[in-house]
């Protein structure tokens, strides 16, 4: 993982998105980190990275996971079956 200045990232923004391809470049503002610069190898991870920090989202599995810690989700089986059927 490297760490570097938004002034540096603003001077050199290619060198450092060739260097997330690597890994990730934390970018710091008077020495405190504010972002990550990560690559993604596809839409899919993307969408996976997006999802993770969705408030919106994340209320929705906290609610699912309480739903079946109650008693009240339904079988594999069932959801699939709902899922599938149009």
């Amino acid at each position: 993982m490297k760490k570097v200045a938004v002034v540096e990232i603003q001077a050199q923004f290619n060198r450092y998105l060739k260097d997330c391809q690597e890994g990730p470049v934390v970018i710091t503002l008077s020495g405190k980190p504010i972002a990550v610069l990560l690559a993604t190898p596809d839409e899919e991870e993307l969408e996976r990275l997006l999802l993770s920090y969705s408030p919106k989202f994340q209320a929705i599995l906290t609610s699912a996971k309480q739903q079946i810690t109650d008693g009240q989700g339904i079988p594999h089986e069932e959801f699939w079956r709902e899922w599938l059927t149009p």
